[in-house]
């Protein structure tokens, strides 16, 4: 046979205009038939996770346990203890700070501390909700409703200035035993005058030590050890204004015994 079977443009010349559209129309719906078996086919391939089993997006997670661990437990210790940074495990520093503001450092940080801000407007990844939900898992995993039962602590943030030569006199008498006359460590604690460290804290963190101690480490809060007389707000800005005082201009300098 010589003459040859037209092709379909061939046959599309000589089509009518309604039947070239309804030709068309026939091959995308085959077309587009075809490509949703490949999708459902892709669907069921072996291996393929299912909805539930796809990894959530980071502003999706919602777990306490997963965002503690993620973004907080390098610092602050796997159980909230014995990290670098300060305790979360502490019924009384969770007292006193509250949610509230404890969402707000976890989502701003803290200025002029190694300790940052975890929003996006920060730098971070963390969402407000996730922010609050660390704040609420803390509260509810290390909190105490009682902590500050039958006591009037301190105020957590300075209420007026304080005075270091008065700071002097309170820290011989509530903290030398542990720190040295000096500070610059004893039998029972470290150095607090050390320049890196003062350096690295801010003023608000060594006022929040003062109140809250370190119970991961046996230093008690502003009460004192047993028997103790606890410290006054004075007092509290007192000593915090003398550590103050020790912080160098450069700290971590000078090097070499300069």
């Amino acid at each position: 046979m010589r003459r040859r079977a037209m092709s379909d443009e061939r046959r599309a010349m000589w089509m009518p205009h309604s039947s070239l559209i309804a030709h068309r129309s026939s091959l995308g719906l085959v077309t587009a038939a075809a490509l949703m078996l490949a999708l459902s086919a892709c669907d069921s391939l072996p291996g393929r996770p299912t909805e539930a089993e796809r990894p959530l997006r980071p502003s999706e997670v919602t777990d306490f346990g997963a965002l503690y661990g993620e973004n907080c437990a390098g610092c602050h210790g796997a159980d909230g203890k014995l990290g670098a940074a300060r305790p979360m495990n502490d019924p009384v520093y969770l007292a006193l700070v509250g949610e509230t503001r404890l969402a707000q450092i976890i989502a701003s940080g803290v200025l002029g501390t190694p300790m940052p801000g975890f929003a996006p407007s920060a730098g971070g990844m963390l969402t407000e909700p996730q922010a609050v939900l660390i704040a609420k898992g803390m509260i509810a995993a290390w909190g105490q409703p009682d902590a500050l039962a039958g006591v009037t602590p301190p105020a957590y943030s300075a209420t007026g200035a304080g005075d270091a030569q008065r700071g002097a006199a309170v820290y011989a008498a509530a903290c030398a035993s542990c720190h040295g006359a000096d500070g610059r460590g004893g039998e029972k604690g470290g150095s607090v005058v050390d320049g890196a460290y003062l350096g690295l804290v801010s003023d608000q963190a060594l006022r929040t030590t003062v109140l809250c101690g370190r119970t991961d480490l046996g230093m008690p809060d502003w009460r004192g050890a047993a028997g103790g007389a606890p410290l006054s707000e004075q007092q509290v800005g007192d000593v915090v204004a003398w550590l103050v005082a020790q912080r160098p201009r450069f700290p971590g300098q000078p090097y070499g015994g300069q």
